[in-house]
């Protein structure tokens, strides 16, 4: 889909060009057409506002993932929208962000932050200029959304600890319990990656004692760097790596390539997080010997919907999230663990239109009741003792 505008690391895309995008993408002019409506409340003058979506990159396919959910949003609303892909740089996602509230109509926001710390300085110019957002997977702990006001909605993700746990108890059963792995975790600076990894370990050492992790390289959230990454372990470990634990698909989809070029696929086990369509192609065709054991199921189209529509619903005046319980300004989504033999349930969330059908689903129950993902706790994430 080919942009109108770029304003820095930002691509501004109109109603008319993303409806026209899905037409190209697969959707007829029927279905592009057919997915739900908003009825925006009286007083609510769609023009005054803009739907913004912040990812942290375009190359990996859980953000690619979110905006698709921030599309679909932007086709049931009808007001225009802005994608901020950050490059994995806090400067270029904060500069764009500005530049967007530049413009001078109000946001309605969703951030997948780069780093926990980009948080404050974003939600502190969203509410200079009269908007909402949400922030999904990192914030410092201390910052939350009560102590800020009504302009912070909410804070939502899924819980880390729970990922990093499904993760390395697939790994360690398909290893018998004994063997030598990696680890590839996220941006050091990122809340999602280090209670992944805090999952993951605390599984290890409570179950798995004859599990050893040989090293762990941060690859933010990039396949060319996880399989950079992989590359150099590969030449350093060699045969001595049974396993590999990614802190999400993307990153290992690159590792996966790196070993296959290694000629070692077949003899070494993966799990991650996201089970992103690219690792289900792999799961059914068996690539590597059912190389990928193990997995976390969730949508980036489904965080990104559920942030912008909970957004939208205080810019609208429909919530004040001041009023709202604890949990529904610091959220915990349900997340599934996955395996090959469970897989087939969640083909569903990637047919064509699924974005669509899941912000339908999303109108009719509201952010917390919307299958597969409702709302499940909230708080700031408790870490396993080490």
């Amino acid at each position: 889909m080919k942009s109108l505008s770029k304003i820095g690391g930002t691509t501004r895309r109109t109603f008319t060009a993303i409806v026209a995008a899905a037409m190209i993408a697969g959707l007829g002019a029927n279905d592009a057409m057919a997915q739900a409506k908003i009825e925006h409340p009286e007083g609510f003058n769609p023009d005054e506002w803009v739907i913004v979506a912040s990812v942290i990159n375009t190359t990996n396919p859980y953000m690619i993932s979110n905006i698709e959910g921030a599309e679909a949003m932007a086709r049931a609303t009808g007001i225009d929208l802005e994608i901020v892909n950050s490059n994995n740089s806090s400067q270029t996602s904060i500069s764009s962000i500005l530049a967007i509230l530049a413009s001078g109509k109000k946001p309605i926001m969703f951030v997948n932050t780069v780093a926990s710390s980009d948080a404050p300085p974003i939600v502190d110019a969203v509410k200079q200029a009269g908007g909402y957002v949400t922030i999904w997977w990192n914030k410092p702990d201390e910052f939350k959304p009560q102590h800020i006001g009504d302009n912070f909605v909410a804070f939502q993700k899924h819980t880390g600890v729970d990922s990093g746990r499904c993760g390395a108890q697939a790994l360690a059963d398909a290893l018998g319990g004994k063997g030598n792995v990696i680890l590839l975790p996220g941006v050091q600076d990122s809340t999602t990656s280090k209670t992944r990894v805090a999952g993951f370990k605390a599984e290890i050492n409570e179950n798995y004692p004859e599990i050893t992790i040989l090293e762990e390289r941060p690859s933010n959230w990039d396949p060319q760097l996880g399989a950079r990454n992989a590359k150099d372990l590969i030449v350093k470990y060699g045969d001595q790596i049974n396993g590999v634990w990614s802190a999400d698909d993307g990153m290992q989809i690159g590792a996966m390539q790196s070993f296959e070029n290694a000629g070692m696929l077949d003899k070494v086990k993966f799990s991650s997080d996201g089970l992103y369509p690219k690792t289900l192609e792999d799961i059914i065709s068996g690539r590597g010997d059912n190389a990928i054991v193990g997995e976390t199921f969730h949508r980036g189209y489904m965080a990104s919907a559920i942030g912008l529509y909970t957004a939208y619903l205080a810019a609208s005046g429909q919530i004040v999230p001041s009023e709202l319980e604890d949990n529904k300004r610091e959220s915990f989504f349900k997340l599934s663990c996955v395996t090959p033999a469970n897989y087939e349930q969640y083909l569903q969330y990637d047919e064509p239109g699924a974005p669509d059908a899941f912000v339908e689903r999303l109108i009719e129950t509201g952010p917390w009741d919307t299958e597969p993902v409702p709302l499940i706790g909230g708080g700031v994430e408790v870490l396993p003792e080490s």
